[in-house]
C-alpha cells in the first residue's frame, strides 16, 4: 500500500530519525511547512560515540553502552553507508534471484503430510478420550496444537496463497477456532518483531518482565513502545530475573496460557484494530472462533467428557505443558542473539542477521521443528513459503560470505546453553547492580 502514499522521492540513503520517547525533538518552524527534525544527541554522547567507533564514524543514538559495543562492533562490516547501501544492494539482488527462481512458489502439496499428521493426532486424542486414557489423549491433543502453529504462521505471513484474505482466514481457522489463540493478535505482534527484532524498547518478543530480561537494560525499567507502558524492575522483578536461567523452561510450560490472555485483550479491546473494513470483519470472525474453541474445549471436552476436576486440572497441564518445546523453539533464535541498537545506518539484512540464529538439525527432524528453525533465513526472506526455507539456507550463506557478516547458527542443544547462558548472565548483572546498591546505601550511612 505504501505507492499510494508516495509524495516524491530522495536523493541517496535514507537515515531514521530518533523517535520523541528516545530523546528526539520535532518543533514546527514558523517560516517552514515542515517539520524540523532536531538532533538531539549531546556533546558527551558524541565525545562517547567517537571513542569506541574507532574504526568507522560514529553511531548517532546508539542505545548500547560503551563496555558493550567495542567487541560486538568488530564482528561486522562498518557501518558507513556506503557499506551498509552495498549490503542492501546484494540482499536486493539475492531477493531478486529467489523471486526468479521460483522459491516464493508455495508446493500445496507439502501441506499434504501435515494435515494427515493433524488429523492423526486429533484422532488419537479423541479415541484416547473414549477409552478414559485422559493422560494419553491430553499428550496427544498438546502434539497436535504444537504441529497446528506451523501452518498458523505460513497463514500470518501469506506464505501460503500470498492473498491476504485467503491467509487470513485460514490462520482464523487454525489459530482461533481449534487453538483459542488470535492471529490478528500475533501478526500485530509479530510484523513489529520482524521490524524491530531484538530491540530491548520496541520488540514485544523479547518483553518479558517481570519474569525474564535478555539485556541488562531492561533492568532500567525501560518503557515499551509496543505496549505502552513501563516495565518495571520491581521487587518481584528483581527476584524472578535472579533466577530466570534456573525458571527458564519451567516458565515456559505455562506460556499458553498467558497467549490466551494476550488474545483476549487484543480481541476485545481493540487496540490497533480499524473500526471499519475487512480487518473489523475479521475481528468478529475471531471472537467466534475463540467461543467455538472454548465451547468444544471447554465444556465438551473438559466439562462433559471428564470425571472430575482433579483430571480436568491434570488434562489441562498436560495438554498445555507438551507445547512447551514450541516456545523453546520460538525463544532460542533470539534470546542468545544480540540486542544492542547499531543505530539508523545499519542496513536491514546485517540487523537481521545480527539479532537472528539459525538451528541446525538433520532433514527428517524439521517436521519437530516446522522448518522455523531457519529462522535468520526466514527474517531475511518473511514470507518465502516455510517448506523452501532449507533450500535458501544456501544462498544466505552465500550472501553472507560476500558481505562479511557471520551466519550464526547452533544446535539444538548447543542454542539451549547459549540462551541459559545468556539468561544467567543478565542475572549475575542483576545481582551485581543489588550488591552495589547496597554497599553504596550503607557507605552513604558511614558517611
Amino acid at each position: 500500500m505504501m505507492k499510494y502514499f508516495t509524495i516524491g522521492r530522495i536523493e541517496g540513503e535514507w537515515e531514521n530519525f530518533v523517535p520523541p520517547i528516545q530523546g528526539g525533538k520535532f518543533e514546527l518552524e514558523p517560516e517552514d511547512e515542515g517539520i524540523v527534525i532536531e538532533d538531539s544527541t549531546s556533546e558527551e554522547e558524541d565525545t562517547m560515540d567517537a571513542q569506541v567507533y574507532l574504526r568507522n564514524p560514529p553511531v548517532p543514538h546508539a542505545t548500547a553502552t560503551s563496555t558493550e559495543l567495542p567487541a560486538e562492533f568488530d564482528q561486522y562490516p562498518p557501518l558507513t553507508p556506503e557499506v551498509q547501501h552495498q549490503i542492501t544492494l546484494n540482499y536486493r539482488a539475492l531477493e531478486e534471484r529467489l523471486w526468479k527462481e521460483g522459491y516464493y512458489e508455495c508446493y500445496y502439496s507439502r501441506y499434504l503430510p501435515e494435515l494427515l499428521r493433524y488429523t492423526s493426532l486429533g484422532l488419537l486424542s479423541y479415541i484416547a478420550l473414549k477409552y478414559n486414557w485422559y493422560c494419553i489423549s491430553a499428550l496427544f491433543l498438546g502434539l497436535m496444537w504444537h504441529q497446528l502453529v506451523f501452518t498458523a504462521h505460513d497463514a500470518g505471513h501469506m506464505g501460503i496463497t500470498h492473498d491476504p484474505v485467503m491467509d487470513t482466514t485460514i490462520g482464523i481457522i487454525i489459530a482461533d477456532f481449534f487453538g483459542g489463540l488470535s492471529i490478528g493478535w500475533w501478526k500485530k505482534n509479530h510484523n513489529v518483531h520482524h521490524i524491530v527484532t531484538n530491540h530491548p524498547e520496541h520488540d514485544p518478543d523479547i518483553q518479558h518482565m517481570p519474569f525474564f530480561a535478555v539485556s541488562s537494560r531492561l533492568l532500567h525499567s525501560l518503557r515499551s513502545t509496543y505496549y505502552d507502558r513501563v516495565m518495571t524492575y520491581d521487587a518481584f522483578a528483581k527476584i524472578m530475573i535472579n533466577v530466570q536461567h534456573w525458571m527458564y523452561y519451567p516458565i515456559l510450560c505455562f506460556g499458553r496460557f498467558n497467549l490466551y490472555r494476550l488474545s483476549w485483550e487484543h480481541l476485545l479491546f481493540a487496540k490497533g484494530i480499524p473500526k471499519t473494513g475487512i480487518t473489523q470483519r475479521f475481528r468478529y470472525l475471531e471472537i467466534l472462533g475463540n467461543m467455538v474453541f472454548w465451547y468444544w474445549f471447554g465444556y465438551l471436552l473438559l466439562y462433559r467428557s471428564l470425571p472430575t476436576a482433579g483430571t480436568r486440572i491434570l488434562y489441562v497441564l498436560i495438554s498445555h505443558v507438551v507445547t512447551m518445546p514450541l516456545h523453546v523453539q520460538i525463544t532460542l533464535s533470539h534470546f542468545s542473539m544480540s540486542t544492542t541498537d547499531f543505530g539508523p545506518t545499519e542496513s536491514f539484512p546485517q540487523k537481521m542477521l545480527r539479532t537472528t540464529m539459525d538451528v541446525d538439525c538433520p532433514k527428517w527432524m524439521d517436521f519437530v521443528h516446522g522448518g522455523l528453525q531457519f529462522q535468520a533465513v526466514h527474517h531475511l526472506f518473511p514470507r518465502v513459503p516455510r517448506h523452501r526455507l532449507r533450500e535458501v539456507q544456501p544462498l544466505v550463506q552465500e550472501f553472507c560470505r560476500d558481505v562479511g557478516i557471520k551466519h550464526v547458527i547452533f544446535g539444538f542443544v548447543e542454542g539451549n546453553k547459549e540462551v541459559i547462558g545468556r539468561l544467567g548472565d543478565v542475572a549475575k548483572q542483576a545481582r551485581m547492580m543489588k550488591d552495589c546498591a547496597s554497599w553504596l546505601a550503607v557507605e552513604g550511612k558511614d558517611h
